[in-house]
């Protein structure tokens, strides 16, 4: 069960009270975990188990997504801003410079967090803005399509397509390789998840002019890419590599955008060898 924390954050306009949820696992050094654009913190429940043998695991909704509200008046979805929140989210709940791990648009805030120097190490798969605009393009009209394909189903339908491998292909083989191995449960409540994600159009507009172009120094960083990623080519982490040259640079054979589901085993191993 998700446990919601209310923090203070300031604004242009004043101070603003931003909330936001999240699980609470294992033991260990913290890892905080962030999901991407239309997820939930669920996106991490294939490698939850094994990540919590070592770290005190910490999974949020992003403002906006899941079951986080969204952010108030006066706080904008923009980079800095959703650093900041993320920031006074573990000050809030007594987290000191944790691991984090991102993906997608997670995976772009994993590595902000690391610039702005408030945590130990990074971890970031098939992480956003090292694209070119026409792939930026792209994959916000990928994006757009998936949004609108979830609110132009009805429940109902989504729940029989979940209950077949060739239906949960139909519903998520734009972010899994392997769709037909996520559970049929899981696929419902992430559809319905995309389809009532409050924050999904501010954060899209704020990501038209994002591009992550600073070296991560001091820390160790690794950026990992799906050989099967259809929404942001695996060509950006070339891109990413060169913009943060100590980082280290792994392939994720057969997976997607979202790997977690695609190899458990591999993903959950990257992490942890970059959080040792």
């Amino acid at each position: 069960m998700a446990t919601t924390v209310s923090f203070s954050v300031d604004s242009p306009q004043g101070p603003r009270t931003a909330s936001v949820a999240y699980e609470r696992t294992g033991a260990g050094e913290p890892l905080l975990l962030l999901h991407g654009i239309g997820h939930h913190r669920q996106a991490w429940e294939p490698v939850l188990s094994v990540l919590a043998v070592e770290r005190d695991v910490i999974a949020v909704d992003l403002p906006g997504f899941g079951v986080s509200p969204e952010l108030p008046d006066g706080l904008s979805y923009d980079l800095p801003t959703v650093v900041t929140v993320l920031g006074a989210f573990c000050e809030a709940i007594g987290l000191d410079r944790p691991h984090v791990a991102g993906n997608s648009l997670g995976g772009l805030l994993a590595l902000a967090l690391g610039r702005e120097k408030l945590v130990r190490s990074v971890t970031a798969l098939s992480p956003a803005g090292f694209w070119t605009e026409s792939e930026r393009r792209y994959a916000f009209g990928t994006l757009r399509a998936m949004r609108q394909a979830a609110l132009a189903m009805p429940v109902p339908l989504i729940e029989r397509l979940s209950h077949s491998a060739a239906g949960r292909t139909a519903l998520t083989s734009t972010i899994y390789a392997r769709p037909g191995r996520r559970p049929a449960d899981a696929v419902v409540a992430e559809t319905i998840a995309l389809r009532e994600a409050a924050g999904f159009r501010q954060t899209l507009a704020g990501g038209r002019s994002t591009a992550f172009t600073d070296d991560v120094p001091g820390l160790p960083v690794t950026v990992a890419w799906g050989s099967r990623d259809r929404i942001l080519l695996r060509r950006q982490g070339i891109r990413a590599k060169h913009t943060i040259p100590d980082a280290r640079l792994v392939r994720l054979p057969g997976c997607g955008h979202v790997p977690m589901n695609d190899d458990p085993a591999l993903v959950a191993r990257v992490i942890l060898d970059t959080s040792r």
